[in-house]
């Protein structure tokens, strides 16, 4: 009897630890960061702290499974060439606001994106780069449509 118990005990454990083992490296991708500039129409530059994702692997992550991301930091999606752009919440649980931007910079989009919405959020144009960012931070922060990111500093 008390074999059989331990056996059961020691095989749940081991597939408990087993099954977090699983969840975190399957949720647990490694950004790279960097400081950004947005110039906002009135010449003021505001600062955001973002990571990068510019994997195919790293954009399909995103921001899933973050329980929070602070104002003034977000995540940038490069791509290789100028097209439109479809973003979901699969699996992210904040809400958040996410900036199309040109591959010159100019911000032409800023929509908003509700937590664990499978609805596509897709740009009016083609663009280069999208910045995700908690909801509501670009308003807070004074940008807007026509706003331009330092882009240049993503290309390094």
């Amino acid at each position: 009897m008390i074999s059989n118990k331990r056996t059961f005990l020691l095989r749940a454990g081991l597939s408990l630890a087993l099954f977090f083992c699983m969840l975190s490296c399957s949720s647990s991708t490694s950004f790279k960061t960097m400081e950004l500039s947005i110039i906002t129409a009135s010449g003021s530059a505001v600062p955001i702290s973002v990571e990068i994702a510019e994997t195919e692997k790293e954009r399909q992550q995103g921001l899933m499974f973050r329980k929070k991301l602070e104002d003034g930091k977000g995540m940038i999606f490069l791509f290789e060439k100028d097209q439109i752009m479809s973003f979901w919440m699969k699996n992210t649980r904040i809400p958040l606001s996410v900036a199309f931007i040109s591959s010159g910079g100019r911000i032409t989009e800023i929509r908003n994106m509700e937590p664990q919405s499978l609805l596509a959020v897709t740009s009016e144009r083609s663009c280069r780069y999208a910045l995700e960012v908690p909801q509501g931070w670009f308003t807070r922060a004074g940008i807007g449509i026509g706003d331009r990111v330092a882009v240049e500093n993503l290309m390094q």
